[in-house]
């Protein structure tokens, strides 16, 4: 069973149809047993930072999330969550990975929207996706570069377009809207 977080956060349904369609069973949920007692988490979501750390926290999910063992997937949001800080309402967040988020410089386009190139390529989640491959991004934050970044992007500037760190993975980009490339993102995500 697939684990799919609820936090009042969007995006939450086109993750589920997406692990479905791949022929996984999935449930969307706030409950701690089912989060624990699930063989994947997915920690999707599109909104905004501050608002959704506090609902976090006064659900009690953010140490669900934190303490996981299972393979953990963070996606969009998710993945900004799961750093230390986010310049985003200046928010505290999850800090399983130690790094900022933050706001793109206001002299491009922001925010970053439409198909981009993911390169840098190295954890098992891209098993089978070939270097330079276009995936689907929709956001104003981004996650500095640092030891645990596993695919970088260029927008502006040189980002994290997804992290791992033990049982944790992250993704900036939508796989779940990214075609065949997402597709094959999230099979080998849940294949783990």
């Amino acid at each position: 069973m697939i684990a799919i977080i609820k936090y009042n956060a969007g995006n939450v349904k086109s993750v589920y149809n997406a692990v479905t369609r791949l022929g996984y069973d999935a449930i969307i949920t706030d409950n701690f047993t089912e989060i624990h007692q699930a063989d994947k988490v997915i920690f999707p979501g599109v909104g905004e930072a501050s608002s959704a750390m506090k609902y976090l926290k006064e659900k009690g999910l953010d140490q669900v999330i934190k303490n996981l063992k299972q393979p953990t997937l963070g996606i969009c949001l998710g993945q900004q969550l799961m750093c230390e800080y986010s310049e985003e309402g200046n928010t505290d967040c999850l800090n399983i990975f130690p790094i900022k988020v933050k706001l793109f410089p206001k002299t491009e386009i922001v925010p970053h929207m439409g198909w981009n190139t993911i390169t840098a390529l190295k954890s098992t989640l891209f098993n089978k996706v070939n270097e330079a491959s276009d995936v689907y991004c929709v956001h104003s934050f981004y996650c500095e570069l640092s030891d645990y970044t596993i695919a970088k992007t260029d927008y502006i500037l040189e980002f994290s377009a997804a992290l791992q760190k033990d049982n944790f993975y992250a993704t900036q980009f939508h796989p779940e809207k990214s075609a065949g490339i997402g597709e094959q993102i999230l099979e080998n995500f849940l294949s783990l």
